[in-house]
């Protein structure tokens, strides 16, 4: 109906129908727009945006037809975050999606308390002052917690199991000042205290740091390692060196997200991937169709993968017991 009435108003106007669709176009309303912000770079995130991208065309959002994306990537660099996120704001996005880390969150936060945020990283929004509450927001500022730090236990309970000879565990820890950095910390210490085992940490600032932090848990005759939630892991060229150094030292490692054990790595325990997707259907989705974020509860991750490498464990001579077979989501040939 509304076809048959263009064209009627077109033969209407006569002479001035040429001009008519140009004029339309021009009062049509732009696009919105999503900035989306993460400290990792562009193909260490690949898989997790066509997640993203599917959960926003399951809410009706496509991008490049009723919807645009723009993407910042800090490259592991925290300084860049502020100016980045002041960037997606300028550019009047109509909502900001954060990921990677607490800090990418914390810079959005800075530079609007207007624009919607819709987050997901692993450290609690409520302690670090993201919202209010988990079922009550509050604020422009909602999203998806992957309880990464707090599931540090299960990992180095999983580890445990698997080389119950390791009487020292090693913490692979990022900076000291990385905002979560006590906690993971202390986390980790504990887990293994529970368990009967020493634990040391050994600090990274930079992958450089690598060499001779294997070096330190050799010769503090750590059994296993566990590699903590720390952007510096999540960047591939550190994934890669950090597996070349356990398979040289031959080292039973437990690591932070699927990434490492699909490319080598022994184990991971992590939250299920399938956020990344409700983060484009339940959250950017309906803040795009008039939803308020201090409305939409934070979600906090129930499902975890646990995988493993098999051809590692032979490598390593483990045997992998039979509960741990019966408790992994997939078993890695």
């Amino acid at each position: 109906m509304l076809g048959m009435r263009r064209r009627e108003l077109i033969s209407l106007i006569g002479g001035s129908a040429v001009a008519w669709p140009f004029a339309a176009r021009a009062q049509q309303p732009a696009m919105p727009l999503i900035g989306f912000l993460d400290i990792r770079s562009a193909a260490e995130n690949a898989r997790f945006i066509t997640e993203f991208r599917l959960g926003l065309a399951e809410a009706g959002f496509v991008e490049g037809r009723n919807v645009a994306i723009e993407f910042r990537w800090a490259e592991g660099r925290y300084d860049r975050l502020p100016a980045l996120a002041e960037d997606l704001v300028r550019r009047q996005a109509a909502v900001l999606v954060t990921t990677g880390a607490l800090g990418t969150a914390l810079a959005a936060k800075a530079a609007t308390s207007t624009i919607p945020i819709v987050f997901m990283n692993g450290a609690d929004p409520v302690k670090y002052g993201l919202v209010a509450s988990i079922n009550r927001p509050g604020g422009n500022l909602t999203g998806v917690n992957f309880r990464s730090i707090e599931i540090a236990s299960k990992r180095v309970q999983f580890l445990s199991e698997l080389v119950p000879q390791a009487t020292t565990i090693a913490f692979l820890s990022g900076s000291a000042e990385f905002l979560a950095f006590e906690e993971q910390k202390s986390n980790m210490l504990a887990a293994a205290r529970a368990l009967g085992r020493q634990a040391t940490v050994l600090e990274c600032r930079s992958g450089g740091d690598f060499e001779a932090a294997f070096a330190t848990l050799v010769e503090r005759g750590a059994g296993a390692f566990v590699v903590g939630v720390f952007p510096l892991f999540f960047e591939l060229r550190n994934r890669d060196r950090i597996l070349e150094l356990a398979a040289r030292h031959k080292i039973p490692g437990m690591y932070p997200h699927r990434m490492y054990s699909a490319a080598g790595g022994l184990m991971s325990y992590s939250a299920d991937g399938a956020a990344y997707r409700d983060v484009g259907f339940n959250y950017v989705g309906r803040i795009l169709k008039g939803a308020r974020p201090a409305d939409l509860p934070v979600q906090q991750a129930m499902k975890f993968n646990l995988a493993i490498n098999l051809k590692t464990a032979k490598a390593l001579d483990l045997t992998i017991p039979q509960t741990l077979l019966v408790a992994a989501n997939e078993v890695i040939e």
